[in-house]
């Protein structure tokens, strides 16, 4: 388990001590998981002196992968996405660049000298539950920073954010590879703890102050979500690294109100939007969450997938149309729509006693026949990517999965 993943994690340290190219493209998911563990990668790389390029992706898109694995002789990082795709790295890459994988999704083996997928899922650990991407990014960047004789401990705490953000307890706290990051946290005085009748509040240092950890969760995602298009990833960053700033939040206030009303308007007519097919209930926002990030679509099924406004024994499906560039990396031709599904209190309990299929065992499978792009789904919650006028064709897929899934289970 952690000591196979430990193991993996040196044998790509061992081949990238030996790289003459001290640049680095990283590559890391627009949460909380993944902004920390940008944050943590990009100051312990700074600190062994590699210079590096950092993008912020809503996904791993094809399209983006495409233009970026048209270089050689580089080192390319990605954190919290691409361990379900290294197959199509590896092919794509042709052994040309110095490929690490940093994820903790469900991840696909993949056999090449210059792509390790160091995802905990392939090491026996559970992505949902044990260890998350920030986990599995500060458990490199420690193996890296002792290896030149620094100390990372400055940077744990960042490496427990993402489960946080993620949600992943196990009866109200933290479990796992998480917990045991924790605690070293904790050592350090830059976390601690305490008891509620909810279950465990845990409290962060960033700069010279102490907040709510779930706070800062919230505020990262705000900024890597609703201001995707508009700097927000590097000012998450910056909170993870120095800490708040008036002017930060100053913008979490206005970007609060633009999130509220677009929201509250989408659910004013969302009873006219709902389509209910056999086991999904499904609507499809086109452009109206404009100018917030694809990501949205996601925080707000989560908002609703246990209110009154749908029916909570069906599987939540809310679709958005992806806006035609990446921040930072240019204008690409995506012509796709981003579907994120989410699953009730009710129906979460019966996926978990196994009752009922999680979403990573029919959304990718569904995906792919379309054409689709398909990576980092959970079973609780999960995205992809299928063509713009797909959506109503993806939900058939889906279903038609969904039947093949329960016959076997029966």
């Amino acid at each position: 388990m952690i000591d196979d993943l430990l193991k993996a994690m040196k044998k790509a340290l061992s081949l990238l001590e030996r790289q003459q190219e001290k640049q680095i493209l990283l590559f890391h998911h627009n949460d909380t998981d993944g902004l920390s563990s940008g944050a943590v990668l990009m100051e312990a790389f700074n600190r062994c002196g590699y210079e590096v390029t950092r993008y912020s992706l809503e996904k791993p898109y094809p399209q983006v992968l495409e233009k970026v694995f048209k270089t050689e002789g580089h080192i390319i990082v990605f954190a919290d996405f691409a361990g379900k795709i290294a197959p199509e790295i590896s092919r794509i890459n042709k052994g040309r660049n110095l490929v690490i994988i940093l994820d903790h999704h469900p991840a696909e083996y993949i056999e090449d000298d210059t792509v390790f997928n160091l995802d905990g899922e392939l090491h026996g650990l559970k992505g949902d539950r044990d260890i998350s991407a920030s986990a599995t990014a500060f458990l490199f960047s420690s193996l890296l920073l002792e290896s030149r004789g620094l100390s990372p401990d400055s940077l744990v705490h960042l490496g427990v954010l993402g489960a946080i953000g993620d949600g992943f307890f196990v009866n109200g706290a933290l479990s796992g590879i998480n917990s045991d990051l924790f605690k070293r946290a904790e050592k350090a005085g830059t976390m601690r703890s305490e008891k509620t009748e909810a279950g465990i509040q845990y409290y962060i240092r960033l700069g010279e102050g102490e907040y709510s950890a779930d706070y800062i969760c919230s505020l990262l995602d705000t900024l890597g979500g609703v201001a995707y298009y508009s700097g927000g990833t590097d000012r998450g960053i910056t909170v993870c690294l120095e800490g708040m700033t008036d002017e930060i939040r100053e913008y979490e206030t206005s970007l609060k109100k633009l999130q509220n009303e677009i929201f509250d308007r989408e659910k004013e007519n969302l009873s006219k939007n709902l389509i209910t097919t056999g086991s999904i209930q499904w609507f499809d926002v086109g452009r109206r969450f404009e100018p917030m990030g694809v990501k949205m679509i996601g925080v707000f099924c989560t908002l609703i997938k246990d209110s009154d406004l749908v029916d909570r024994t069906r599987y939540l499906a809310g679709f958005q149309q992806v806006p035609d560039m990446v921040p930072g990396f240019g204008d690409i031709d995506f012509r796709s729509t981003k579907v994120s599904m989410r699953v009730s209190a009710d129906l979460t309990e019966a996926i978990r006693r196994g009752d009922e299929p999680g979403l990573s065992d029919f959304l990718p499978e569904a995906t792919l026949r379309l054409g689709g792009f398909a990576d980092a789904c959970h079973s609780l919650s999960a995205a992809t990517t299928v063509s713009i006028g797909q959506e109503r064709d993806l939900i058939n897929e889906a279903e038609k999965v969904l039947v093949k899934r329960r016959m076997r289970n029966e």
